[in-house]
């Protein structure tokens, strides 16, 4: 996490004259001594981490960071997101054997199957090692010293989210998502995961699209709150102040705790976690419920609607979930022309959506365009004379999300939760649910960092590029008129668009039956269209 390590031993090997200088890293973690510019093999050893050795070049204006993984048990799949058969590649950290096991999270965790257990006959043979490094954005490249055979396993033949999880002897868990598609459509209701919102949000080895957002500062870590412009600057997104080409890329090759699941929990569960809830463990929720009301679906990752590998014209339906924040130029542009030309079906049940552009690279990196050219950190963006003229950061790139969703996500009401009141009872998305103008819904949810209902966290309303047709159905009564709607619009070109503009109305479909039959009347009239 790019902490200062206290009381490393390192041994400095001069690869020249053979010398050998034995240093200590001080609070800071910073080495001092006398040491010649040049070459050296470097030794360094901690309790509690994992020892490893280093080449490297000493010069005196460039400084040298060493980099020493902690131990314990964490992991994660590369690539993340496969078609079904496709063989993708286990690597994980371990300071001891581990049983890895394959499931399956739907409505039911099923237990798909055991892959064995993993351990070698050296000792600790299965820690990894950190690069000397930003490897936020190269990636950690696990299992690529003294792997000469790096272990792989195939896609499932079915769709859907998958977790792997690793149990060492001593009881450690460590859970970590696989998101597996079909090898060509089978079901009539595509469903995207937000895999490059989960990228942005994970900061392991130390940044993050909220922490150091631009590139690592100079010096690790020694204590958070004194140490980081997220908590030394007074402006909210202080770092997003910072213009596009200043951000450096994030690589998707590299572990993901947000997307660890704490207990051996059921769908019908609250959602445990700050971040949590907004990631592949809140996504589950929605796959659970599609399971229980008897639909079938094919699941995707976001990178394979920007590749094409998600055909969006094989499908009715697409739906959108929690928090799909990230998305490419690409995807919007293929979902917006599906929509609007190709009578195409969206369902986004979601708040804070498509509203920052992002440029996938080749090499598994993903760069955000989060410059708010903003002088008070405001969602919305300014223009540079501060004049506000963006809804968001994707209408500062390309164009507001409000055009194709109906919808755009503002700073009132976010970090609040409360039910929605019915405004339109006579339309259809309310038939069975027995509600009137005026009537609550929604008050309960699976949501545990931010409770309260199912219009929250963040949230949505109707903007000036909303399309001129878009009905308001519902609207949350968070403060400060600070409610998601619900809306419908529908295109020229025989789509239709249905929105609840908020990050918690996944996490009610359970224990809400108004949210529930809502969102099985929109499904089922999406389907039975031609």
């Amino acid at each position: 996490m790019y902490l200062a390590l206290a009381g490393v031993e390192a041994e400095f090997q001069s690869l020249e004259s053979g010398e050998i200088t034995l240093l200590r890293s001080s609070p800071r973690g910073a080495f001092y001594g006398a040491l010649r510019p040049g070459p050296y093999r470097v030794a360094l050893s901690k309790p509690g981490y994992g020892a490893k050795t280093s080449t490297v070049e000493l010069k005196h204006e460039h400084p040298v960071q060493f980099r020493l993984l902690s131990g314990g048990l964490i992991g994660y799949m590369y690539p993340k997101w496969a078609r079904s058969g496709e063989l993708c590649e286990y690597r994980i950290h371990s300071i001891e054997q581990y049983q890895l096991t394959l499931w399956r999270y739907g409505w039911k965790k099923e237990y798909v199957r055991m892959i064995g257990w993993v351990d070698e006959h050296g000792p600790q043979a299965n820690r990894q090692i950190l690069p000397d490094c930003d490897f936020t954005q190269t990636g950690v490249r696990w299992n690529n010293d003294g792997y000469p055979a790096p272990p792989v396993i195939p896609a499932p033949d079915r769709s859907g989210l998958y977790y792997l999880r690793a149990k060492t002897p001593s009881g450690a868990i460590f859970s970590f998502p696989w998101v597996v598609a079909p090898a060509s459509p089978r079901a009539r209701i595509a469903v995207l995961a937000s895999t490059n919102t989960w990228n942005a949000y994970n900061n392991y080895g130390g940044r993050s699209n909220y922490v150091n957002s631009d590139h690592l500062p100079d010096q690790p870590v020694v204590n958070s709150r004194q140490d980081l412009s997220r908590y030394l600057d007074n402006l909210p997104f202080g770092s997003w102040r910072h213009r596009d080409s200043e951000f450096s890329p994030l690589s998707f090759d590299r572990p993901e705790p947000n997307n660890h699941i704490f207990d051996d929990c059921e769908v019908t569960d609250p959602v445990q976690g700050r971040v949590q809830c907004g990631q592949a463990p809140g996504e589950w929720r929605l796959y659970g419920w599609l399971e229980r009301e008897g639909f079938d679906y094919d699941l995707y990752a976001e990178a394979q609607l920007h590749d094409g590998v998600l055909p969006l014209d094989a499908y009715s339906v697409l739906i959108l979930a929690v928090h799909p924040e990230y998305w490419t130029r690409e995807m919007y542009l293929r979902l917006k022309e599906w929509v609007f030309t190709k009578g195409g079906r969206l369902m986004y049940l979601g708040g804070n959506g498509l509203n920052c552009e992002v440029l996938l690279n080749p090499g598994g990196t993903m760069r955000c365009l989060s410059s708010l050219f903003s002088l008070h950190g405001e969602l919305g963006g300014h223009s540079e004379d501060g004049a506000i003229r963006y809804e968001s950061r994707m209408h500062r790139t390309l164009e507001s999300e409000a055009s194709l969703l109906g919808v755009v996500c503002s700073e009132t009401g976010i970090m609040t939760a409360a039910p929605y009141r019915v405004l339109d009872e006579s339309h259809w998305i309310f038939e069975g649910t027995g509600l009137h103008n005026g009537d609550l819904f929604g008050a309960e949810t699976l949501h545990e960092r931010v409770p309260g209902g199912a219009s929250g966290h963040e949230t949505d309303k109707r903007s000036a590029s909303s399309p001129p047709n878009t009905l308001l159905l519902a609207k949350g009564t968070n403060p400060d008129d600070g409610g998601a709607e619900i809306v419908y619009h529908q295109p020229p070109g025989g789509g239709a668009v249905f929105s609840v503009g908020s990050i918690t109305w996944v996490s009610a479909l359970f224990p809400d039956p108004a949210v529930s039959r809502i969102t099985r009347n929109v499904l089922l009239r999406f389907l039975a269209r031609t």
